[in-house]
């Protein structure tokens, strides 16, 4: 069953009543609420909020009327559209059953259940054990935190005590509690809370966006990986981490890197003894071409943290999947020795719900092979974008597609902060039905795998239009 992209949604409310009923909304909300991710001061005139009043499919509605196509599934966390009547009625059936219990000294079977599913479909090396355990957490950088406790506290229940560094890769992204925001290098989300954070030691991004003049992206990606062996070499047994995001740097602009580095990385982990962790968070489930990017570079990593489409975007929770031995550290009659690491509404029975029916989606449709249409599809229709003017790459990994929006393209000169292209090609966009949250000055499309192709069609229109817009300052 494919539940499509739907027709929009159509409103018989009277416009005018419609945009009062809009206004006043947003005069309740700014009343009351501060939003995430957002400069307040911008709302309500730079930045104006769009009260949604419902969601089908790839669609959201307004409580104005009008539609909007969410291109980016919400923040990367809806795969099979908004209101997807199979999770809605799994998470319906488990309400009626358990909502929730403690974790600790209790289980369900939605747990369970979800576990095993998750522990099948991982990332497996022929010669490495297989990840064997799952620890729930509430949402993706909770599951980042549990990855790192979990790799520093293992090697000091073995006795070595000298590994307390984690490494990253710079532009990379985990999440913004304080553990996971030390592992990340964006300094707008950085900068201001340095003196709070761990100081890991950062290593090259092998982003091919970084490629020298006639350097392929694989070899720019082993490039990047022999500056990781450097730092290995001088600092591998004080390190017991390595953490990165693998095949594409998603907050970090959507840059994209070959899986020959994280094929290198793995070795190098494995020479020095470190662990590495991959944080498919916003890559998972099917967004890069495979359930799991891993799999393209034939790896299995010691933790994989999972979050975002676990659930199709209807309700948090994370996964963190690790090895037996790494379990095995944790066994002992001393509760010191015990990972003493809690979230009330671990594992909560809903949230497991909604994930095994996901899960049950990629079972039973082919979700993976439509995927790869639709992400055809959606570089037929990017291509002419790349000969604009002020376009200086269109990169595409599976279902991510991204636009960098340059000044001057033989130069790849950056728009000063100050025109704020990307805010134009934002508001562009919204005023013409398309969600496009733009990272800086880079657009994508990231939309929920149910799009069909009159909504990739209007998407590929609108961000024309955005980008015009985007370059455009009114004298």
């Amino acid at each position: 069953m494919h539940t499509g992209s739907d027709q929009p949604m159509l409103s018989e409310a009277d416009p005018a009543e419609a945009n009062a009923h809009a206004d006043a909304w947003r005069k309740r909300d700014l009343a009351v609420l501060w939003h995430p991710c957002t400069q307040m001061r911008e709302h309500p005139d730079t930045l104006p909020l769009v009260p949604v009043r419902r969601g089908r499919g790839v669609w959201l509605e307004g409580v104005d009327g009008r539609n909007y196509l969410d291109a980016v599934s919400s923040w990367w966390v809806n795969l099979f559209g908004h209101a997807n009547p199979r999770i809605a009625a799994a998470i319906a059936r488990q309400a009626g059953e358990l909502e929730h219990v403690i974790l600790a000294g209790f289980s369900h079977e939605p747990g369970m259940a979800l576990a095993e599913e998750l522990l099948a479909l991982a990332p497996r090396e022929a010669d490495r054990p297989p990840l064997t355990k799952v620890f729930y957490a509430d949402n993706g950088s909770a599951g980042v935190e549990v990855a790192l406790k979990m790799a520093f506290h293992h090697f000091r229940n073995r006795g070595v005590e000298g590994r307390t560094r984690f490494i990253a890769l710079h532009n990379g992204y985990h999440g913004e509690t304080l553990g996971a925001l030390s592992m990340g290098d964006i300094p707008l989300y950085r900068k201001i809370y340095a003196p709070l954070l761990l100081q890991p030691t950062f290593v090259p991004s092998p982003d091919a966006w970084d490629a020298l003049p006639g350097e392929g992206a694989e070899a720019c990606a082993l490039r990047a990986a022999e500056a990781l062996a450097d730092v290995l070499a001088v600092q591998g047994g004080e390190t017991c981490a390595l953490i990165l995001e693998p095949l594409v740097q998603c907050a970090g602009g959507m840059r994209m890197y070959h899986p020959a580095y994280l094929r290198r990385a793995r070795e190098l982990c494995d020479e020095h003894g470190v662990l590495l962790i991959a944080d498919e968070i916003a890559v998972g489930f099917g967004r890069t071409g495979t359930m799991f990017a891993c799999e393209q570079a034939g790896i299995q990593p010691d933790f994989l943290c999972l979050s975002k489409g676990l659930t199709g975007g209807f309700l948090p929770l994370a996964a963190v999947l690790t090895r037996e031995e790494i379990y095995e550290s944790f066994l002992d009659d001393s509760r010191e020795r015990a990972f003493l690491h809690s979230h009330s509404y671990t594992g909560n029975p809903l949230a497991c719900a909604a994930a095994r029916e996901t899960l049950a989606i990629f079972r039973d449709e082919p979700v993976l092979e439509r995927n790869r249409a639709t992400a055809a599809r959606m570089a037929e229709l990017a291509a002419p974008l790349a000969g604009h003017p002020n376009v200086a790459e269109v990169r595409q990994t599976g279902m991510i597609l991204a636009i960098e929006l340059v000044a001057e393209r033989t130069s790849r000169k950056a728009f000063a902060p100050e025109q704020r292209a990307g805010l134009r090609a934002y508001r562009h966009a919204i005023a013409h039905g398309v969600v496009l949250r733009p990272l800086g000055d880079v657009l994508y499309w990231m939309p929920p795998y149910c799009i069909e192709d009159d909504a990739l069609q209007q998407l590929a229109t609108v961000t024309r239009g955005a980008i015009d817009a985007a370059v455009h300052v009114e004298s």
